[in-house]
């Protein structure tokens, strides 16, 4: 008789709404009270750290409106790439080149910036920049796609090489100062990027002292596009069937290269259109314009679970801790504003293993033979 293994892993029967929800904020207390024992080694109070981080400092400020704009210009970003990269891997193409594709759209919309910017007026750049930052970010993107359809080459690899090579050409445009370098202010003797002319810069609506940044109300729009899209579109329902399963997709008479290509090219683009609204709404380019959203991205789309409404809550909540935690960080020098990240990650570590224990239970075999669940 073969003998059982110490240790199995058996799925257990689908858990309702309550049991998940219980079970993800479980781990998010952990991981805030893990965060609070290392604030406490560090002679930090973590309440009031807490208390700061999670309101981003507003009350008392004396221009809190300030803060939430500064606020929606890192959730903007960190939402459109993360709806864009739930798009690819819907379809199980993943697709890890959020950086270098924001990094191409960036450069293009700053391109269109330098050349056009005197002579168009601000609604037409805007939307120029927006399309020169899609087209950038989707070609980049159908790159690694079009490799993958034609040989099946891996496309982790190949995407997150991508990044690298976008990463790579940033830094030469920054650190090249040649009369043909259109992102360099000619007035500086060393390397430096200009700003952008007025006309290339995000539109403001002023609310009182508030000025709404116009990219929110667009990724508002995309949300609810892509919310639709994905739903109750034809489009929605092939990535759905490709992700599954390609040859159930195929023997349906679904033309899955085509599939893969134009999904890839549309979660590219959006990436691209992310770093066009950054650009536009920063007024100037930089060598570390990603704030390293492309990777944040994965975390988002992945702890949300591909949906797009919770992607919108998790992109929210990571804004907070990245955002809330350099603001706090300024009252409290012992404390470096990366804690943010320090605190994203065991909130993912600690989410998944919720999510694990969820979905599955460890069966351990004891020595009378008989099995015990956990």
């Amino acid at each position: 008789m073969r003998q059982q293994p110490l240790l199995r892993v058996v799925k257990r029967d689908r858990a309702g709404l309550p049991v998940q929800a219980a079970a993800y904020l479980t781990a998010i207390l952990a991981a805030v009270l893990t965060g609070a024992v290392l604030l406490l080694i560090q002679g930090v109070d973590p309440l009031d750290f807490y208390g700061q981080m999670f309101t981003l400092a507003i009350p008392g400020s004396r221009y809190p409106w300030r803060m939430v704009e500064n606020y929606i210009k890192l959730f903007v970003p960190l939402l459109i790439v993360s709806l864009a990269l739930a798009l690819a891997f819907k379809m199980r193409f993943w697709n890890i080149g959020g950086e270098g594709q924001f990094i191409i759209g960036a450069l293009c919309a700053s391109a269109a910036a330098m050349k056009l910017g005197e002579q168009l007026p601000q609604p037409v750049m805007l939307l120029v920049m927006s399309l020169c930052g899609l087209c950038g970010g989707g070609l980049y993107g159908v790159f690694a796609a079009g490799l993958k359809v034609k040989w099946g080459t891996n496309e982790t690899l190949l995407t997150l090489m991508l990044n690298y090579l976008a990463l790579y050409l940033l830094q030469f445009f920054a650190e090249t100062k040649a009369p043909w370098n259109l992102f360099l202010d000619t007035a500086s003797a060393r390397p430096k990027f200009a700003r952008f002319p007025d006309s290339a810069q995000m539109l403001l609506v002023p609310i009182g002292p508030f000025r709404l940044n116009l990219s929110l109300v667009a990724a508002g729009l995309l949300c609810a596009a892509l919310f639709v899209y994905l739903k109750y579109a034809k489009g929605g329902y092939e990535i759905a069937v490709v992700g599954d399963s390609p040859s159930t997709a195929r023997y349906a008479g679904m033309r899955v290269g085509r599939i893969v290509l134009r999904t890839i090219f549309l979660s590219a683009a959006l990436i691209g259109l992310a770093g066009a609204f950054y650009v536009s709404t920063a007024g100037i380019l930089s060598a570390s314009v990603t704030n390293d959203v492309g990777w944040t991205g994965v975390v988002v789309a992945w702890l949300a679970k591909l949906n797009t409404l919770g992607i919108v809550a998790t992109s929210a909540l990571i804004t907070v801790l990245q955002y809330g935690c350099q603001t706090a960080s300024t009252s409290y020098p012992a404390i470096d504003a990366n804690f943010a990240n320090l605190l994203q990650g065991v909130i993912l570590f600690l989410v998944l293993a919720a999510d694990f224990f969820v979905r599955f239970r460890i069966v351990v075999r004891g020595r009378n033979g008989k099995e015990d669940s956990k």
